[in-house]
């Protein structure tokens, strides 16, 4: 689904609708929130051999480099030909860590034939030290078969701790100088209007990783932009914000959902629907804020604290695993929405009053429940990230 449903296709749906075929409306914006999770995105990871690019894959997934799955990294070459590598809780995912560029024989054209350049949706060029006619050899060939592309100065991190030897050392100068000599060398090989992305692989939330964020956003379709935001990291206040905004977007179209199937007159079949629809997504929400345990166990091991600390800060949400349809029956229970749910199932035997007033509750019931839901786990979701970077407890002696 291209972000929110557009006028085309919410017009689409009111003649559905106003023909009376409901279960086609069902089944069109069921086929719509489908279409949105199964989105593929494939990001493609090229540069000079030494630059990154493993380590950077890495990054993107939410891993470190000796982490069980991570890319293979290591001081000499260790990309000899492209690999693709699964977003660990988005499959649909993949970053793809694209061999070296930068020989004496290297090819824009032949190198991105071999890579299969059709595969990705962009690339990201990187450099440890300074871009050459290699890179804007390379970033000329993917402009011209209409792919986007960024350029990204690595291991700014190192750069700095070298500069902070000298007594006038200026954090924010030292970088701006990195930045304007990566545009001059860029223009000097031939590019107009270069942007540089300043990054860092072991602090990815720090420098231009967020304007390098926020340009994917705005550039990217909302399909590719809605998964792309999902994927990220839970490395910072902003990126949850951001997850958020991006879930809540939808909770109206997945009630909408919900009021289709509502005010079909089979008695019953709204609850069991309905139920089905908040376990999904309920789900979801705990694997896009990192509530699940092979997140919470990754996260432990890359901050060296106990999962059981971790844990602690979740004050409000379940994990991933134990969202089923028995918890979900117990949310209902507790709240309004379950005595409504007992009304509507109660009136799905009175005829064409039942159908009516089913929808409206569905609609109220299963946005209700997703937004209270979305809120509880993005709040926990920073509770934990406030526990991870908490320092650590000094142990008694």
């Amino acid at each position: 689904m291209a972000g929110r449903l557009s006028r085309a296709e919410i017009e689409e749906l009111k003649a559905i609708v106003v023909s009376g075929n409901l279960t086609a409306a069902a089944a069109k914006l069921q086929e719509k929130l489908e279409s949105l999770e199964n989105t593929p995105l494939d990001i493609a990871i090229t540069g000079e051999s030494g630059a990154g690019k493993s380590s950077l894959v890495n990054a993107i997934r939410g891993l470190h480099d000796d982490d069980e799955g991570a890319a293979k990294t290591g001081v000499k070459q260790t990309t000899m030909k492209r690999k693709a590598y699964p977003h660990p809780r988005f499959p649909n995912v993949t970053i793809w860590d694209l061999p070296g560029i930068g020989t004496p024989n290297f090819q824009a054209d032949n190198y991105l034939n071999r890579v299969q350049f059709n595969n990705y949706d962009f690339f990201i060029i990187v450099t440890a030290t300074r871009f050459t006619s290699y890179h804007t050899t390379l970033a000329r060939a993917i402009h011209r078969l209409g792919k986007r592309f960024y350029y990204v100065r690595s291991k700014v991190d190192i750069d700095l701790k070298a500069e902070q030897r000298k007594r006038n050392f200026n954090r924010e100068r030292t970088l701006q100088e990195i930045r304007e000599d990566c545009v001059e060398k860029l223009r000097k090989a031939g590019e107009a209007s270069p942007r540089v992305f300043l990054l860092s692989n072991w602090e990815l939330d720090n420098y231009d990783f967020q304007l390098l964020k926020k340009t994917l956003k705005n550039e990217l379709d909302d399909q590719k932009r809605h998964v792309f935001i999902l994927a990220m990291p839970n490395i910072s206040a902003k990126i949850l914000e951001n997850k958020k905004a991006e879930l809540q977007k939808h909770i109206w179209e997945v009630a909408l959902l919900s009021c289709a199937i509502g005010v079909l007159p089979v008695p019953g079949l709204s609850l069991i629907c309905d139920v089905a629809i908040l376990v999904f997504h309920m789900k979801r929400y705990c694997l896009a804020f990192g509530l699940d345990e092979e997140s919470l166990t990754r996260l432990a091991e890359q901050v060296d604290k106990p999962v059981a600390e971790l844990k602690s800060a979740i004050r409000n949400s379940p994990l991933a695993s134990a969202i089923k349809k028995e918890f979900v029956l117990s949310l209902l229970s507790r709240s309004l929405c379950g005595a409504l749910m007992v009304v509507e199932l109660i009136l799905d035997f009175v005829p064409s009053l039942g159908s009516l007033a089913g929808g409206g509750i569905s609609f109220v019931t299963t946005y209700y429940m997703l937004q209270r839901f979305l809120n509880d786990a993005a709040e926990d979701a920073q509770n934990i990230l406030t526990k991870a970077l908490e320092p650590r407890a000094e142990e008694s002696i």
